[in-house]
């Protein structure tokens, strides 16, 4: 990487970037839905609108985000962020994740945020190792969830106290 890497948050402008790595990121592997593949630029901004996910890249290049949302409109839940991230595969396992990671961190807790919590799939130990790298703990395990691949698949539930200074 002989560019520096930038992390913002999401933009209009960015939503073809992100489309695509939604589309060579997720799979059987990594997500019991469908291959996800947006029906439209609108479908995709109405379910991840502008600023709802910091965006990582190399000079001109989107190379992953991480989408952060509150997971339920509840007042009494307004102190977690649910997260999901997505690195293109041409970018992975060179630190973008990591720094997405400290940088939601940041966010969160110049937000309020306390905590951050995360869905992984048992059959994904890959994104499990790099979640409990950056100071995610189980939490909790829905035992045989999904059924995929012919196999039946934990997801586990992570999360991580956001510090505050």
């Amino acid at each position: 990487m002989s560019e520096s890497l930038w992390i913002r948050l999401s933009q209009m402008g960015d939503a073809g970037a992100l489309m695509e790595i939604d589309s060579l990121t997720w799979d059987e592997h990594s997500t019991p839905a469908e291959r996800l593949v947006w029906s439209s630029r609108e479908q995709y901004l109405q379910k991840c609108p502008p600023g709802s996910q910091l965006v990582a890249g190399i000079g001109e290049e989107v190379c992953g985000y991480l989408g952060f949302d509150h997971p339920t409109p509840l007042e009494s839940n307004r102190h977690v962020y649910e997260l999901n991230i997505a690195i293109h595969p041409a970018y992975q396992r060179l630190g973008v994740g990591r720094k997405l990671m400290e940088a939601v961190k940041q966010l969160a807790a110049e937000r309020g945020v306390r905590k951050l919590s995360l869905r992984v799939l048992a059959s994904n130990p890959g994104a499990v190792s790099f979640y409990r790298s950056c100071g995610f703990e189980e939490q909790g395990r829905l035992v045989e969830e999904f059924y995929l691949g012919g196999l039946y698949v934990d997801d586990i539930l992570m999360w991580c106290p956001v510090e505050h200074s």
